[in-house]
């Protein structure tokens, strides 16, 4: 059976492999596509409706449990399309 974890957008819980992991480094959203870096990490569809909830609503602060404010440039670099891989790869 495949871990569930809940997005910090939506709340809804969905499969691990359903989920995007988001750490941070030096106050800066990291994407961790292969879901092995370091840290305490967060959990969020891939879409721009949770994407923008969670960063609106503060909610990578808190479940990263970080103080002051984070870097999102890099998640919505991702959602505009520029972080994609090429051929669809992940």
């Amino acid at each position: 059976m495949e871990p569930v974890r809940t997005c910090v957008g939506c709340r809804a819980r969905s499969s691990r492999s359903a989920l995007l992991r988001v750490v941070s480094i030096d106050s800066v959203l990291v994407l961790d596509e292969r879901a092995v870096m370091p840290g305490r990490g967060a959990w969020v569809h891939e879409t721009p409706e949770c994407m923008d909830a969670a960063i609106r609503r503060r909610a990578f602060v808190r479940a990263l449990r970080v103080t002051g404010t984070l870097d999102t440039q890099t998640i919505e670099k991702r959602l505009n399309g520029y972080g994609n891989k090429v051929n669809g790869s992940k």
